[in-house]
């Protein structure tokens, strides 16, 4: 009588379930309700529930239990067959079934063969949960994106895409939906070569300009090219080797020659001695103290 006039009440145990000396239901209308362990009742898989205390949780008072054939029979034009595409926090996974539901309460699943998009949209989901930093990164990756948002800082007449984590978590649906067709699990985001996903976001023009604005290395007076670090909208760092820059007067500039570039030179063991944006004003008034104090650590070096 309690599971025709409650149908709502009707409860099925959940497995793997550890409280402090209960037994948790959940309960077809979608909560949960809690019996103590030692209740007789406290084994049997499915209960119509008659009273329970308000909760949460809600402690389970009077209860009858179920057979489970018995129930399916009698609820058989209540049973739904639905199709469920969803992210899975605990598995981190696309979980792709077919289930079939009493209420909140699933009686039976089986695989979905096919979930087409759904199953990538399900990912994102999942990626909007995890946070944007669960893709690949690279460094390069990381400095392709400070290169556009340095720009985009810099030269706001030309309308820089916003590639900020904020922005890109907001439009995964453009720029990395199409690459996520067969992935339905977290490791599978390891595939994804986040670099040229983000750099097809730029037409062939703006990837051009990207390479002359923000170059990603510059080559010094020694001839070595050396990789610049971008953190906008600071102008970027170059952490040169001093002797490295023997023969340049100027500070190096990027961004048709607008933005100076920040110079840390490194002593040959690798260890910054000097911070400067004004390389002339450094060899002029600098230079001489920072090269008494490497020519008795290094005197192997050439020191002019």
């Amino acid at each position: 009588r309690v599971r025709a006039a409650y149908p709502e009440r009707i409860a099925r145990r959940r497995p793997g379930f550890r409280g402090a000396r209960e037994v948790a239901y959940q309960c077809a209308e979608g909560g949960e309700a809690r019996l103590a362990e030692d209740h007789p009742l406290a084994t049997r898989e499915w209960l119509a529930i008659a009273h329970w205390d308000p909760g949460p949780p809600r402690r389970i008072r009077l209860a009858a239990a179920l057979d489970e054939a018995a129930l399916l029979r009698d609820h058989a034009d209540a049973i739904r067959s639905e199709d469920v595409v969803a992210w899975d926090a605990t598995s981190e996974a696309v979980v792709a079934e077919r289930q079939q539901r009493l209420g909140a309460l699933v009686l039976a699943r089986s695989p979905l063969p096919d979930a087409g998009t759904r199953s990538a949209r399900a990912l994102l989901d999942g990626l909007r949960a995890l946070g944007l930093q669960a893709l690949p990164w690279t460094e390069a990756a990381r400095q392709w994106q400070a290169r556009v948002l340095s720009l985009r800082a810099w030269r706001p007449q030309e309308n820089w895409p916003d590639v900020s984590d904020t922005a890109l978590l907001a439009s995964m649906e453009d720029w990395l939906l199409p690459y996520l067709d067969g992935s339905t699990r977290r490791e599978h985001l390891a595939r994804l070569d986040v670099l040229a996903i983000l750099d097809a976001q730029l037409d062939p023009v703006a990837r051009r300009r990207l390479a002359q604005l923000a170059p990603t290395h510059l080559e010094v007076p020694s001839g070595a090219r050396i990789r610049l670090h971008y953190s906008p909208p600071e102008p970027p760092v170059l952490a040169v080797k001093l002797q490295e820059m023997f023969g340049c007067a100027q500070t190096p500039t990027v961004n048709e020659g607008r933005t100076v570039v920040r110079l840390q030179l490194l002593s040959p063991a690798q260890r910054p001695v000097a911070i400067t944006a004004d390389l002339a004003s450094f060899w002029a008034k600098g230079y001489a103290e920072v090269k008494k104090d490497l020519r008795g650590r290094y005197p192997k070096h050439p020191w002019p």
